[in-house]
């Protein structure tokens, strides 16, 4: 899919999906106005700015879902398996509309810039839609999106306190006593961020990965005092060098996918050498926290079907919940044998910070809470099927943590729920309440007048309810069928009928019930054993 940035933007307008505003607004009134709205919003007339600020454009799921070419929210995450194994390697471009204005040292000024705050607590105007690339002279590429709060015209900090490939980067730049350039692309099409999102291995390009979701490469561009690549496409570029400061500058607080305001952060200065964009350019702000979410879930489920798949579990259904941040929670349904529950489990409580994951049989539909609560209410013995794993690698930005020094890797508990149906329990313990002729009588029908016509044989006499009576007789001799199995094969006698030649058959003592509660003759090989007597 060829679509680029602004494709994509006019793509939600003509879905109604994106509002342009054209009135004057204040800078620091746009997080709350998109935090309001259902569309994503553009505002061409920002107070003392002349560049445009969009910004939503993936905050809902219809808008997720359209900006990776997808018609259902799960082919995202095939979208992103389909990147993962067959990736498209780059293509360089030698032209690029985001070089059609350039400043560089005193004329870079990132206060030009039409960059929102968003909370009442933040510590400064954000970048928070920038697809960083950087280079390891061992590792190779990485990509990734991460956030600078500006400092000064040409300085920011970069917020890389969770342990990842960017920040070992940074880290291996400052331990050798040398800046780590990068290039900072904003306003790119959602298939470059959703790749960058993906926490790939080391060595692994996620540029190539982004191309495979795209199903074409992504073109780069040279930058102009770097020498590092930058999103041709992209409607601005910051041009900059992680300094070789450490993890000493304070920095936040900052909105975090937690739905909190984070604590301070300690981080590194990034100097910005040249700024890059289109003439034209639209100022894309991510509005945390469901513009980060959306695309950020698809990650886990595929790392946690990956995950399972290893383990050599077979899985139905994975949620990994909003409720649970999209991060740190997932409900899993197997299609179980004997003791992978809890296999299930560990396996999926290795996959990236997951925190807490239920597993439960296919039966269970894993996008119900309703649904969820009931199968751990139901099947759960928490000494049998519930444990705990201590001192796990956790997420610095899980605000239930004690506080730790500066780039020191917290660790936490994990905690998984089996909520399968324990080996040795009968199945048929969990057969659930399903009323009979579901399929046939509607209450919708009744209520625009349907009128059930009587039984072809009548009303009950003492005749007709022994002649039913034999004919239920013969038809469990060879099979125990429910009760309601015998009314609905009789169903040319009234109800009333089929009760009293029942009642006939039990005066009679002749009927008995099998292990499963279906009825069957008494003495039969199918009738049930009494249980034997205490003491």
């Amino acid at each position: 899919m060829q679509e680029n940035f602004r494709q994509f933007l006019e793509r939600l307008r003509g879905a109604k999906e994106l509002v342009d505003l054209r009135q004057p607004v204040d800078i620091r009134h746009i997080a709350t106005l998109v935090d309001q709205s259902d569309k994503a919003l553009l505002f061409h007339d920002v107070i003392g700015y002349e560049m445009p600020v969009v910004s939503g454009i993936i905050r809902s799921r219809e808008r997720a879902i359209m900006s990776m070419g997808c018609s259902t929210y799960p082919e995202i995450e095939q979208k992103l398996q389909q990147g993962i194994d067959r990736p498209i390697p780059p293509k360089h471009v030698e032209t690029t509309p985001n070089k059609q204005v350039i400043r560089v040292g005193d004329g870079v000024d990132l206060f030009k810039l039409p960059i929102p705050m968003s909370s009442i607590y933040d510590g400064g105007p954000t970048i928070t839609a920038g697809v960083v690339i950087a280079r390891d002279s061992e590792y190779g590429m990485n990509s990734g999106i991460y956030r600078f709060m500006v400092k000064e015209k040409n300085l920011t900090g970069i917020d890389i306190v969770t342990p990842n490939n960017m920040r070992l980067f940074a880290q291996r730049a400052y331990e050798a006593g040398h800046p780590c350039p990068i290039s900072i692309s904003i306003g790119t099409h959602p298939f470059e961020i959703m790749g960058s999102g993906f926490r790939a291995p080391l060595g692994v390009d996620e540029m190539a990965v982004a191309g495979g979701i795209r199903g074409a490469p992504v073109e780069l561009a040279q930058c102009e005092t770097i020498d590092m690549p930058c999103i041709a496409d992209a409607e601005i570029v910051l041009e900059a060098e992680i300094l070789p400061t450490g993890w000493v500058y304070p920095e936040g607080r900052f909105g975090e996918f937690t739905r909190l305001m984070g604590g301070l952060h300690w981080n590194p200065l990034v100097k910005v050498k040249a700024i890059t964009m289109r003439r034209d350019a639209i100022y894309y702000a991510l509005h945390m926290p469901w513009e980060n979410t959306w695309l950020a879930a698809p990650t886990r489920y595929q790392a946690i079907r990956r995950a399972l798949k290893t383990a050599g579990v077979q899985v139905k259904d994975i949620n990994v919940t909003l409720g649970g941040c999209a991060f740190w929670h997932a409900v899993i349904s197997i299609r179980k044998q004997a003791g992978e529950g809890k296999n299930a489990l560990l396996a999926a409580l290795s996959v990236m910070d997951l925190k807490h994951v239920v597993v439960v049989d296919d039966d269970i539909d894993v996008f119900n809470p309703m649904d969820v609560e009931w199968a751990i209410a139901t099947r759960v013995q928490a000494d049998r099927d519930v444990f705990v794993i201590s001192g796990a690698r956790a997420k610095p930005l899980d605000p239930s943590l004690p506080i730790m020094p500066p780039g020191v890797v917290p660790t936490g508990a994990k905690v998984g729920i089996d909520a399968t149906i324990g080996e040795g329990i009968p199945h048929e313990r969990f057969e659930r309440i399903a009323y009979a002729y579901a399929d046939r009588a509607r209450i919708d029908d009744y209520l625009a007048g349907k009128a059930d016509a009587a039984p072809a044989q009548g009303a009950a006499t003492p005749d007709r309810v022994a002649t039913l009576a034999g004919k239920i007789e013969k038809l469990i001799e060879s099979e125990p069928r429910y009760y309601q199995d015998i009314a609905a094969h009789f169903a040319d006698y009234d109800f009333q009928t089929v009760a009293r030649a029942l009642g006939k058959l039990h005066v009679e003592e002749k009927l008995w019930q099998d292990a499963r509660g279906r009825i069957c003759l008494r003495g039969s090989a199918f009738a049930a054993e009494p249980p034997a007597k205490a003491g």
